[in-house]
């Protein structure tokens, strides 16, 4: 496997980049995997690192960079009232679509540059606060994202610009939502109306509501960690994945 920590152009800097692929075979299709709202970790390094295992050319940028290079968590970030969840949180609160929808665009033109990615098609899958962000992005780009997932995403249902469910219909990609049956940043009746709002906007792809677990279900480190859940996040992502991007 290979693997870098690449300086990504932005109009508004230089968005510090995990870009992770085999080493043999390529080049690859990008994916793009878009961050929680703890931000990167070792964590985040090891899912990419599988993903890229089954053939793909990854990107994980650090979303946060606008506020600088320190915008990097202790382990502590996730403790209610912990110091590194207060310095998270105010770089977190400032988050909207548009911009990122601009860091989706500046992604995509890196990939296209890079000789061990393949020009093509594209997929993006967010989690926690990203999972906005990537379904945003199906709609944005429509010709060059064929694949996008949301793994409890909060707040789908919103009335931020760009806000998913306004523009679920504008999709040509292939859509898959998944929730967590308990999940207080994506409750039930949000969840009912965004289901109702994606049945009635044509767009390609399902809602999943994966029963029992908790926000988080996905990540190994988080307290919420579910294994059959887990792997069955992977199954779904990587089928999506398969039938879109090849």
């Amino acid at each position: 496997m290979i693997e870098k920590i690449l300086d990504v152009p932005t109009k508004d800097g230089a968005m510090e980049t995990f870009v992770c692929y085999p080493e043999r075979g390529g080049p690859y299709l990008p994916v793009l995997f878009l961050m929680d709202a703890p931000g990167i970790r070792e964590e985040l390094y090891d899912m990419s690192r599988r993903l890229a295992s089954v053939g793909y050319y990854v990107l994980l940028p650090n979303l946060y960079y606008r506020a600088g290079r320190d915008t990097k968590y202790g382990p502590d970030v996730l403790e209610k009232g912990s110091a590194e969840q207060a310095r998270m949180r105010s770089v977190r609160t400032k988050m909207t679509i548009p911009p990122v929808m601009d860091d989706v665009a500046a992604l995509i033109a890196f990939a296209d540059s890079q000789k061990e990615s393949k020009k093509g098609p594209v997929g993006t899958h967010g989690y926690c606060m990203s999972g906005p962000y990537s379904l945003a992005a199906a709609a944005r780009y429509p010709d060059r994202i064929a694949a996008a997932a949301s793994f409890y995403g909060t707040w789908l249902v919103s009335d931020a610009v760009e806000s998913p469910h306004l523009t679920l219909g504008k999709a040509k990609g292939e859509l898959y939502i998944s929730c967590a049956e308990h999940d207080d940043l994506a409750p039930p009746d949000m969840v009912k109306e965004l289901k109702k709002l994606f049945d009635a906007s044509g767009a390609k792809g399902e809602l999943e509501i994966h029963p029992g677990v908790h926000h988080g279900f996905a990540f190994p480190q988080r307290w919420c960690y579910d294994k059959p859940a887990a792997e069955r996040h992977w199954e779904r992502l990587i089928a999506l994945y398969r039938r879109n991007l090849g």
